[in-house]
């Protein structure tokens, strides 16, 4: 392939990963709005979840895509990673990438596999119950089963911390991964300005609000 076919290639992968964390991103923010209710009103966050999850849209429409996108943005972005590491120059010399580049630039690929074992702790955790609760046993229509099984998940302060170290690490990920797409986008105007503090703002926010949850949770019990 012509070094203008593997650009676009590259390109092309930059662009589909960049489209898939952004649908995350929606996701994360929704699953923030309604998992903030379990704070302040139980009755609220079961009547939310009981909608996700009996929702014919939600269910068959944006379910089976977000999964697609989260196989995609994480096994792309290791194929990616290997790629750049297979394409550094002087491979045979020991590469210093503390000189220039930050520990989340370097180690990316480790974030986004702990990020991925999250992911799937966190599908075990209520993904599954759910699925089973309707399709094995038949159970639909039960709108107070939510709050209480968010509650026994968090009692376990082991749980809590893998959670807690998990979004940290979200916010790195997050935060390096705006910064990489500000790169590419230059440093000049007023969007891309008000891009980058958005940024910050969601990375940092977004991520705390769900330690904030976990940690909550645990407290009150």
């Amino acid at each position: 392939m012509s070094k203008t076919g593997l650009l676009k290639s590259s390109i092309g992968r930059k662009v589909a990963m960049a489209l898939s964390a952004l649908f995350l991103m929606i996701f994360l923010l929704q699953h923030l709005a309604i998992n903030i209710t379990a704070v302040f009103s139980p009755d609220t966050f079961n009547e939310l979840s009981h909608f996700m999850g009996t929702n014919f849209a939600v269910q068959f429409i944006a379910q089976p895509i977000l999964i697609f996108a989260v196989v995609f943005h994480f096994v792309m972005g290791f194929v990616l990673e290997l790629q750049n590491r297979a394409a550094r120059p002087n491979k045979y010399v020991k590469y210093n990438g503390g000189a220039n580049a930050s520990w989340m630039s370097r180690n990316m690929i480790i974030s986004g596999a702990v990020i991925l074992a999250f992911l799937g702790l966190h599908f075990y955790d209520f993904w599954i119950p759910e699925i089973a609760d309707k399709f094995v046993h038949g159970i639909w229509d039960d709108t107070t089963k939510y709050y209480p099984h968010v509650l026994h998940k968090f009692e376990d302060p082991i749980r809590v911390a893998i959670y807690c170290i998990s979004f940290i690490l979200l916010a790195l990920h997050l935060l390096h991964g705006f910064g990489s797409a500000f790169q590419s986008m230059g440093q000049n105007g007023k969007l891309v300005q008000g891009l980058k503090k958005f940024g910050v703002i969601y990375s940092i926010a977004v991520p705390a609000g769900f330690i904030f949850i976990a940690i909550y949770l645990h407290l009150i019990q």
